[in-house]
This record gives C-alpha cells, structure tokens and sequence, in this order.
C-alpha cells in the first residue's frame, strides 16, 4: 500500500487557521471591528496559502497552463466559501440573533454576561457547522465548477 502525502494545509493542525473569522465573528460583541478583520485577514491568509499549495503541486504534476487553472480555481472557490464565506456569514447571524434573544430575555443581565453568552453560544456552534458547510460546498462544487471545467 503506498504512502499517501498528508495535505498539510488540510489536515493538519494548519487547517484551524481556516476557523479564524468564526472565532473573530463569535466575539465580535466583545472586542473592537479591527480585531474581526484581522481574523479574516488571517483566514484569507489561509485561504490563498492552501491555493498556491494546490497550484503548486499541479505545477509539478502537470505543468500545463489550463489544468494548473482549474486547480487553483477549484482551491480558492472550494476554501474561500468553505473557510471564509459561508461559516462567517453563518457564525454572524448566530451570535446575531443569539444577542437579541438574550438581551430580549435576560434584561436583568448586565451586557457584559449578555455579551460572554454570545461568544459561548458563537463559539460552540463553530464545531456544528464546520463538516455540513464543507461537504455542501464538496456537493456544490461538484454540480457546477467541477463538472464545469473538469
């Protein structure tokens, strides 16, 4: 059985790096707008290390123009709405709405527990939403770009 190459961008502890803007949106009640961006910054770091890793190693593979294309497309659509977009649309509308129903409910709470309460519930929905986005992107990938271009 050959040894298959570990994808250090995805499955190792690098891949975390991804989950920085869901982080930064869990505790964006709590800490000022620049430290949200700099978790962003630091995902889309990610984003496009993972890309040029992928088109990198098409390079290697394959050398030929179109087909190292494809691959760095399918790596940035793939990680940039699978990494950035959708979870930190998702992370947000939940500490969100979170925040409203606490503030509506526990009025008696000072804003500070209000605010703990939306980073724990923030944080706590990162590992529940993290394999579903993933594999419905996989899926949606698969329908258009992948059939698309592959």
């Amino acid at each position: 059985m050959p040894d298959r190459e570990v994808d250090f961008y995805r499955e190792t502890w690098v891949r975390y790096l991804g989950y920085a803007n869901e982080v930064g949106e869990s505790f964006r009640a709590m800490v000022p707008l620049r430290v949200v961006q700099a978790s962003y910054a630091l995902a889309t770091g990610y984003v496009l290390a993972d890309t040029a890793d992928k088109s990198w190693k098409m390079i290697k593979k394959d050398g030929r123009p179109k087909k190292v294309l494809i691959e760095t497309g399918d790596a940035l659509i793939w990680q940039t709405l699978a990494s950035v977009i959708i979870p930190g649309y998702a992370i947000n509308r939940i500490c969100h709405h979170s925040q409203l129903y606490f503030k509506k409910h526990y009025r008696r709470f000072p804003i500070l527990a209000i605010n703990l309460m939306t980073v724990g519930v923030g944080l706590i929905s990162i590992p529940f939403i993290v394999h579903p986005i993933d594999n419905g992107v996989t899926i949606l990938m698969d329908l258009t770009y992948r059939r698309w271009f592959k």
